[in-house]
């Protein structure tokens, strides 16, 4: 089994000292009796410190894998080790792990600093150290104001932090967060994403998140995974991820990318040149791949490197070039979305992301018959397979 693949950075040292929580899945698996499948042999690196993110659609695996990691769910196969220790057939409070669900499960009859001392409480200690403790971490997440209030007199995104101090205060080394911003609005969701942040580095823990919403994941992560019915489709970091998608699902999924294919007609040490549809030709580097003259190629040229212009159907198409007419535009503010219907039948669809002023500088219509082009450089080859 490969277990060197896209590690984040090292882990830095935190306030709170030596980073902990690196988390080795080998082998994992987690098979229904019904025969579902919804983990599939997966092996995953997690570095101490760090910020994960489980990313994929509805019933890629991804919660299934998080509840694993945290005692919730057995696995039917593989491994799970959390600073070099085999957790499976232990606790939850044995692994060092804390859970932070999506609808927050927080007492309503009790006040904010009784629903974070409540797991200590379980635990036997006392009240006065337990409302210390509750107080310190209450602190922490700004809430002291707040401390002797009911869940119901609090902001969705205050609940959030209740939540999340429930978690801290018991002090783990791998926080496991499912879905945690998806019960927010837009401005509550933009907030509080960067105040996981800060909190994670602020503790020095491993966070690992879930969630099925692509620019929260890029946002807040040291490494993302993709999840592709059971299996990872890629792990990397967020740049590698958004700019170099490694297949056209991760492509498709992470979305800012244009998959287009051709036919290699054309080789050499540092390019391949591919024919397309209607007189099309396109041009990217060529990389370790085994490419060979008549197969198809996919390949991916990121949105925002698009740029778009008055078509001229006298004239031949230059290589990296597609013709298409404008479908819809919309105004991003630092951008214009332009979606174009095009001439290519393996790729119908092409979505530019234009910026402001050189849209504006020479505009296009709705309707209007246009030119969509890329530099070489801008091209990345794809995988069919995950």
């Amino acid at each position: 089994m490969d277990m060197s693949t896209s590690f984040p950075p090292p882990a830095v040292e935190t306030s709170r000292g030596q980073a902990l929580g690196g988390v080795v899945l080998a082998g994992l698996s987690k098979r229904y009796a019904d025969g579902t499948v919804a983990v599939d042999d997966v092996d995953l690196h997690i570095e101490p410190g760090s910020y994960c993110c489980l990313l994929g659609p509805s019933g890629c695996g991804k919660t299934t894998m998080l509840r694993m990691v945290a005692g919730h769910e057995t696995p039917s196969g593989g491994a799970i080790q959390i600073d070099g220790k085999n957790v499976i057939g232990r606790s939850p409070r044995q692994r060092g792990t804390a859970m932070m669900f999506q609808n927050y499960a927080l007492f309503p009859h009790l006040s904010v600093r009784d629903n974070v001392a409540f797991s200590l409480r379980v635990r036997g200690m006392a009240k006065p150290e337990r409302l210390r403790e509750a107080d310190r971490v209450i602190e922490q997440v700004q809430l002291t104001a707040l401390a002797s209030r009911l869940p119901g007199q609090l902001s969705g995104g205050q609940q959030q932090r209740v939540a999340l101090a429930r978690a801290i205060v018991m002090k783990p080394t791998v926080l496991l967060l499912d879905e945690p911003l998806s019960a927010l609005d837009e401005f509550l969701r933009l907030q509080m994403r960067g105040e996981l942040r800060s909190m994670q580095r602020e503790l020095g823990i491993t966070f690992v998140h879930v969630t099925h919403t692509q620019l929260e994941a890029i946002a807040v992560a040291d490494q993302v995974v993709v999840m592709d019915k059971g299996r990872i489709a890629q792990s990397a970091s967020p740049q590698q991820i958004y700019a170099q998608p490694s297949t056209e699902y991760v492509a498709a999924f992470i979305g800012g990318q244009n998959v287009l294919r051709g036919q290699v007609t054309g080789l050499t040490a540092g390019s391949v040149t591919l024919q397309g549809a209607r007189g099309a030709s396109f041009v990217l580097p060529r990389d370790a791949a085994t490419q060979a003259l008549g197969q198809t190629v996919a390949f991916s040229v990121r949105r925002d490197r698009m740029a778009v212009g008055a078509d001229d159907e006298a004239l031949a198409l230059a290589p990296n070039t597609l013709r298409g007419r404008v479908l819809e535009l919309e105004y991003q503010g630092i951008y214009m979305k332009v979606s174009l219907a095009t001439d290519d039948p393996d790729a119908p669809g092409c979505v530019a992301y234009v910026e402001e002023r050189a849209f504006f500088k020479d505009p296009v219509s709705v309707g209007q018959r246009v030119r969509c082009r890329w530099a070489a450089d801008e091209a990345r080859a794809l995988s069919t397979a995950a």
